[in-house]
């Protein structure tokens, strides 16, 4: 059975609040899971010297980061809808192959794409999940992606928010048939763009609601049906209010939007915690120019916002939109020093990317370092609990126990 014994300045198994002095990981590549976690002397004296060590002074060793709301089929550009329309289907994959490659060489080893086309991101995840897994991968390195979270075409009103990737419904029977056809096209979840949004020309504003309190209840329970959660988009602070009492697991965006500015309600904050909702506040690398198209006055609104519901202890959850335009794939530190301008703790930061991360998308193999859990893991120079721009100096990532970069383990 094949094994590496990786050893770091400090070892990060979650939460961020506990690290391990000098500590180790025990990887079992044919598994791809974690076989053991502690000190580096302790596993350094019990494994056996036969098994390659990959020694990491001066570094840190932490799971693998997660991005929970990407778009593999966008394009980052001003006109991505263009882009995805008139793309073919091998093209488009293509791209998204590539976009997946960005985001495993910045240190993000699970992303949730909540927005495709075609199933593409289906076969996209099949694809890198048969590949990670094969035993070539573990000798070359060639690990195509991150695993891939996805919830196929969202759920959208006829001309709404990004009705061009297909999932346009009328009535609640047309509901029932789109969670079915995306249930059985492979999807791990269920996106309903329960509000209006920005891309879609002629679509309803950001803070109109898309559907009735009914009818988001009857999405909750027909993806329930096929065993699927439901995340979702909205921006309206009505809308919030109604996703969380359907019974969403994440709200994405979550930005208090009314037809006269931003209104926080502190009572729909209040069931967000209680009915242990998270919320992906969708923040790219770009955030600081789009603090200076807010204004000085809807931003600092924003920013308090975030700031109560912080203080409430709503679940955060990181995630940068990835595709849409100005957010790059692979910018993703960016958006997590968003959340410490404003205040965060890097500890809370980290926590977000992992922890809370792996709890609001189900992933009970995941989000932290501990044996028997998936072996997603990143090596990177010096400590992001001290400093957040750590997480852009990535020595070696590791997929399923696999790594992903070329810089192989040794035997000294």
């Amino acid at each position: 059975m094949s094994k590496i014994l990786i050893t770091a300045d400090r070892v990060i198994a979650g939460p961020a609040d506990r690290p391990i002095a000098d500590g180790a990981v025990l990887v079992d590549v044919d598994s791809g899971v974690i076989a053991a976690v502690g000190s580096a002397a302790e596993l350094e004296a019990s494994v056996d010297a036969r098994v390659p060590r990959l020694r990491s002074p001066g570094a840190t060793l932490l799971p693998g980061m997660m991005d929970c709301h990407v778009h593999l089929a966008f394009d980052a550009g001003p006109d991505l809808v263009s882009a995805v329309v008139d793309a073919t289907p091998d093209e488009l994959a293509a791209a998204m192959a590539d976009r997946a490659r960005q985001l495993l060489a910045a240190g993000v080893t699970t992303v949730r794409d909540l927005g495709d086309r075609g199933g593409l991101a289906v076969a996209l995840r099949d694809s890198i999940a048969s590949e990670t897994a094969a035993s070539e991968a573990a000798a070359s390195g060639a690990v195509a992606g991150p695993r891939i979270v996805t919830a196929t075409a969202p759920i959208t009103s006829r001309g709404g928010h990004c009705g061009f990737l297909g999932g346009e419904v009328t009535t609640d029977e047309e509901i029932r048939e789109r969670i079915a056809r995306n249930a059985a096209a492979g999807a791990d979840l269920i996106k309903v763009m329960a509000s209006g949004g920005a891309l879609t020309p002629g679509g309803p504003r950001m803070w109109e609601p898309q559907f009735t309190p009914d009818q988001l209840r009857l999405i909750v329970r027909e993806a329930a049906h096929h065993g699927l959660g439901v995340a979702a988009h909205a921006h309206g602070t009505e809308t919030i209010g109604q996703c969380v009492d359907a019974g969403v697991r994440t709200i994405e965006h979550c930005s208090w939007r009314t037809a006269e500015g931003i209104v926080y309600d502190p009572e729909v904050t209040r069931r967000i915690v209680d009915n242990d909702v998270s919320v992906c506040r969708c923040v790219s690398g770009d955030w600081q120019l789009f603090l200076k198209q807010m204004g000085p006055e809807r931003a600092q609104q924003m920013i308090e916002s975030i700031g109560e519901m912080r203080e409430a202890g709503v679940r955060f959850i990181a995630g940068t939109d990835a595709g849409v335009p100005g957010a790059r794939f692979g910018d993703y530190v960016g958006m997590l020093e968003f959340f410490a301008s404003i205040g965060f703790g890097n500890t809370e930061i980290l926590d977000m990317a992992t922890v809370n991360a792996a709890h609001a998308l189900g992933l009970g193999d995941a989000g932290v370092l501990a044996p028997g859990r998936r072996a997603d893991l990143i090596v990177v120079d010096g400590d992001p609990v001290a400093e957040l721009d750590a997480l852009r100096r990535i020595r070696h990532v590791f997929a399923a126990g696999r790594l992903a970069d070329r810089t192989g383990p040794d035997n000294g």
